[in-house]
């Protein structure tokens, strides 16, 4: 991210300035080095503005989450996936702790609860690690782990709602079934590829009992309560059964999206607190203790917001935005995507905060806005994608893995399936 961000402001400060001495300005009009001047501080204030917008609704949705989280739906959701992942991952004992990790990352992923899935990921790889039978180079399973994460399993992108909401989205909720048609797409090409690759990539077949590598920390009270909790599922039948109820709501999106719409945010307030009404959770308080959390998130992203911003803020004062969008819409316009959304597809593997600014400026943008195609469309990619480079440097990095096999390509092809089934839903859903 720093040769990024540091590549983003030499271009700006570079084209501008070659158009300080090129170009005569029009007598009106400010030079190309004092609009860049003046996109820097309109830009850094703008970033402040947004962020301060961000909080309430912020505040708002990890408040939500919090009841969601305290009522036993990490759990609910662990339990629904646990038979398949079972299927998924034949050379992981059902019952070692390396499974019940690995289902609640991805239940903690699916729900938006970052801080919490990567934790649980780190465990699971440290668990995968004591299966491996070539320390330092990944296995099949941790290759598969990893691809899974990288095409970002979420069923409820609500960071990505809150900052649509801030940018003045008449409807933020709307990206929830170009989300789940675009992460149901690049999961189930994550799998198919990573099974693919690794009949090129064997590994060795000698199961140990015990790997003498990093060993894994015992896990807390609460982390062991959840493992154990992991280790239990409901019938297959049960599983399958809500995979199809999930999968039944993108033809029900795409008939009576105009219909449906409206009630999202709605239904999912009242749905949340009414679960935890049920499950016994003080539902107030616990909407308090996450809302302060909201509040701190909010907060915490001023920096990489101002960061970003200001970068693409002045990229597009000097003109070289525009340059390359001419230049490059002519052949990424043929297959949907417009060449305004170029930079977020290219970010978002590399970068979460950069991704994360980037969508913030690109909504923001009056000429675009977040409720156009490619509002929708960035806004899907940044709830259907993950940061491949820092998931794989965190979770191999925790156990010291330096021989990745497969697992790169994978992500990859995992990230660009993500930008292809982003593609396909909102032109689906926005025709």
């Amino acid at each position: 991210m720093n040769r990024i961000f540091l590549a983003i402001v030499l271009a700006a400060f570079l084209f501008a300035g070659w158009q300080q001495f090129t170009i005569v300005p029009e007598p009106d009009q400010p030079t190309p080095m004092a609009a860049l001047s003046t996109a820097m501080v309109e830009s850094a204030g703008g970033a402040v503005d947004l962020a301060i917008g961000l909080v309430g609704v912020m505040t708002l949705f990890l408040g939500l989450m919090k009841v969601a989280e305290a009522g036993g739906m990490l759990s609910i959701l662990a339990r629904l996936i646990r038979p398949l992942m079972i299927r998924l991952f034949p050379d992981v004992p059902a019952d070692h702790p390396a499974m019940g990790a690995m289902i609640l990352n991805l239940s903690a992923n699916a729900l938006g609860l970052g801080n919490a899935a990567t934790p649980f990921g780190i465990r699971a790889m440290q668990e995968l690690d004591r299966l491996n039978p070539q320390s330092g180079t990944a296995t099949n399973a941790m290759a598969l782990f990893l691809a899974v994460n990288t095409s970002s399993v979420t069923l409820l992108p609500t960071g990505v709602i809150a900052l649509r909401a801030a940018a003045g989205s008449a409807d933020p909720a709307a990206i929830l079934p170009t989300t789940l048609l675009a992460t149901i797409g690049s999961t189930s090409i994550a799998i198919l590829v990573t099974k693919l690759y690794q009949r090129l990539s064997p590994q060795p077949t000698a199961i140990p009992v015990d790997n003498q590598g990093p060993e894994a920390q015992p896990p807390s009270a609460a982390d062991a309560t959840d493992l154990e909790t992991a280790q239990h599922a409901y019938p297959l039948w049960v599983s399958i059964l809500a995979l199809v109820a999930m999968a039944s709501l993108i033809p029900l999106a795409i008939s009576f999206g105009e219909v449906i719409s409206p009630w999202i945010l709605p239904g999912l307030m009242t749905g949340f607190l009414v679960f935890g009404a049920f499950r016994k959770v003080a539902i107030y308080e616990v909407f308090v203790d996450g809302a302060k959390e909201g509040f701190q998130v909010a907060l915490r992203i001023i920096p990489y917001l101002v960061a970003i911003l200001v970068a693409v803020g002045m990229l597009r004062a000097s003109g070289a935005l525009d340059l390359i969008v001419g230049a490059l819409s002519p052949f990424t316009g043929k297959v949907g995507l417009p060449a305004e959304a170029l930079p977020m597809a290219l970010m978002r593997p590399l970068s979460g905060s950069g991704a994360y600014g980037i969508l913030a400026s690109i909504i923001n943008d009056p000429a675009i806005g977040p409720d156009s195609y490619t509002g929708m469309l960035v806004s899907t990619l940044q709830g259907s994608t993950e940061t491949t480079f820092y998931v794989m440097a965190v979770y191999f990095g925790a156990v010291q893995v330096k021989r990745m096999r497969h697992a790169m390509a994978a992500a990859l092809t995992a990230d660009a399936a993500g930008v292809m089934f982003a593609i396909i839903a909102c032109q689906l859903f926005l025709g």
